[in-house]
């Protein structure tokens, strides 16, 4: 495990803590923790637990509550409490042994699916002489996009990049400036701005903020409705128009993206640029240039959504919904010639697929040309023919299996896309067979093990010499030794990401198995997760510390990278959170742009019909 630079550990500046103490104080929750001082978060040590989704259920979806018990004895009751009143009481049901995250623990699962009344909820477990309770949560109709919409709406507004330097900045190994002002910082600790990044490692490149711009415009134009009932609709539109008139700034006029503004997470001395960077000293690098991986195809869709927003709703942001849709077209136009060349290998993988494959959709949508459709054919087809027999994807021409720590699921949300604009049945039909063999992996893969909370498991290898090799492997995280060399903290995007993808392949209705897999994913950031602990910043009785040191600013409606394998784990076996003290913290405190837009993703996704 690479440590991060001084600079990553000591780039914050005192005046965050009074911002972070501001969003703590939000009404949308009880008060989180909100120590600055370094903290470990071990797992709890209560003989008995009660944990539960802490933010929102549905009132007709999934609703469960897992108990943990670390006391002598077995077996044991509950109540299920609605509004303070007993509702329903039962027998606990015992869950298949399960000792991964520490032994000597009996899992139980109570199932109160069947409440459909609204109100405020909690469960009350009884086993021997202890007694413990649930946090409460609300259950109703809409009940997640309801309670958390505003607030991740607001952390993109409060993530806005304004500082006017921006307005002229150098491109890495040239005398050139250029003008990228706008956009939103990455993440609660660095002022970056970044497309994607991780692409010298070919295979781990996040969709960042052109995936942000895609899911607000997308939400602003094809979920109005959701918006508009919240009284959200000019909120969203006005920041969808914020991301693609960032987009339309970091379009070089050759026509291809500048992937990253960056400054070496704010190190004293280094020069503020266009640039590529690799690994955890930051050292810049000439990948500047977008592939469709590495940011530039999500920035397409993107950019041909917001023109379809302007033209729907009469607005647009400092450029015009004609502008918008010339800048998609020209840089798919250029990439569709240079891809390959901007990959720091060379060479396309499925990351290229999907991505390319969400800006044909969106350009056809906006246009209607065939010529979009005919590419998003082809993509559609190299990305099927990356499916293994039993729904998993492999990740090259090879045989490294797919897996993300941030997008797991849009592979699969890019095929669902594409299906509809297909016209020929036979195809359309060939691509959502794909979508429901891959859905049925990751039930099947996640089912495999004794899984008490339902977290959504996946395929690896390890790496040799930097690349991915040796057996094929299952766990629950993100294996540390990987292709980055030092990246793998939380996965708070992934599993919002396999939600979204859940809902959106399953169609209406899933069946009870993909419901409460989506919900189990939506779940454990929220709150049911062995540390009791929801990753939304602001909602739910207990947050994750400030650690103003590490992991910068914290912002209500902001998700922190959450919990992984433990700490010298290669595979990533195990679990930890937040342990130290040390500068380390971040990797799980941390609050990152991908995790608020796939969050917002999800929930504009659920909870409907």
């Amino acid at each position: 495990m690479t440590l991060l630079s001084q600079s990553r550990r000591t780039r914050l500046h005192l005046s965050a803590l009074a911002l972070a103490l501001s969003a703590a104080g939000s009404a949308h929750a009880a008060a989180p923790h909100t120590a600055t001082a370094k903290v470990s978060v071990h797992l709890p040590t209560a003989p008995l637990l009660v944990q539960i989704n802490q933010v929102a259920l549905e009132r007709t979806g999934p609703k469960r509550a897992i108990v943990e018990y670390a006391g002598q004895g077995s077996g044991g009751t509950y109540t299920v409490l609605r509004d303070g009143t007993p509702l329903a009481q039962g027998t606990l049901q015992p869950l298949p042994a399960f000792s991964e995250w520490g032994k000597g623990k009996q899992y139980y699962s109570v199932d109160f699916s069947s409440a459909d009344q609204a109100g405020r909820y909690q469960v009350d477990v009884r086993i021997g002489s202890r007694q413990a309770s649930s946090a409460p949560v609300v259950v109703a109709d809409n009940a997640l996009f309801a309670t958390t919409a505003k607030a991740l709406l607001d952390y993109f507004h409060r993530s806005r990049h304004t500082d006017p330097a921006d307005r002229s900045v150098r491109i890495f190994q040239t005398n050139r400036k250029v003008d990228v002002w706008g956009g939103w910082q990455d993440a609660g600790g660095d002022k970056g701005k970044y497309l994607s990044h991780l692409g010298y490692a070919n295979h781990f490149n996040p969709q960042q903020a052109s995936m942000a711009a895609w899911v607000l415009a997308y939400g602003a134009d094809v979920r109005k409705a959701r918006f508009s009932a919240q009284g959200l609709q000019a909120q969203v539109e006005d920041e969808a128009f914020w991301g693609a008139d960032y987009l339309h700034r970091i379009l070089d006029a050759q026509g291809y993206f500048y992937t990253t503004v960056f400054d070496q997470w704010g190190t004293p001395g280094a020069e503020r640029m266009v640039t590529g960077y690799e690994g955890a000293a930051g050292t810049y690098t000439p990948l500047y240039r977008s592939a469709f991986r590495a940011g530039g195809g999500m920035a397409i869709a993107a950019l041909a959504r917001a023109s379809l927003l302007a033209r729907n709703s009469g607005r647009h942001g400092e450029f015009d919904g004609a502008q918008y849709l010339a800048d998609a077209q020209r840089a798919y136009d250029h990439l569709r010639r240079f891809n390959a060349q901007y990959g720091a290998d060379g060479k396309e993988n499925i990351i290229d697929d999907y991505t390319a494959l969400m800006a044909l959709v969106e350009l056809h949508h906006a246009t209607g040309e065939q010529r979009y459709l005919d590419d998003a054919r082809a993509r559609a087809t190299s990305l099927m023919a990356r499916q293994t027999r039993d729904g998993g994807f492999i990740s090259d021409g090879g045989q490294r299996p797919y897996y993300h720590a941030a997008e797991a699921g849009l592979p699969v949300i890019s095929l669902v896309a594409y299906a509809a604009i297909e016209p020929d049945t036979q195809r359309q039909q060939r691509a959502r067979a794909a979508v429901t063999s891959a859905l049925a992996h990751e039930l099947a893969i996640t089912g495999s093990v004794a899984n008490p909370y339902g977290y959504a498991r996946q395929r690896f290898q390890l790496t040799t010499g930097g690349k991915a090799s040796g057996p094929v492997l299952e766990g629950f995280f993100i294996p540390h030794r990987n292709e980055t060399d030092y990246w793998w903290q939380g996965e708070s995007a992934r599993l919002a990401s396999l939600s979204a993808a859940m809902t959106a392949g399953a169609g209406k209705p899933l069946s009870t198995a993909q419901a409460a897999y989506a919900q189990d994913q939506l779940d454990w950031t929220l709150g049911r997760n062995p540390y009791g602990m929801s990753m939304l910043y602001g909602f739910g009785a207990k947050n994750p510390p400030i650690v103003l040191e590490s992991a910068g600013e914290m912002f209500v409606g902001g998700i922190s990278n959450g919990i992984t394998g433990a700490v010298g784990s290669d595979r990533g076996a195990g679990i930890a959170f937040a342990p130290g003290p040390n500068s380390e913290q971040w990797r799980w405190v941390e609050q990152w742009i991908p995790h608020t837009t796939w969050m917002l993703y999800a929930v504009m996704m659920a909870g409907e019909g």
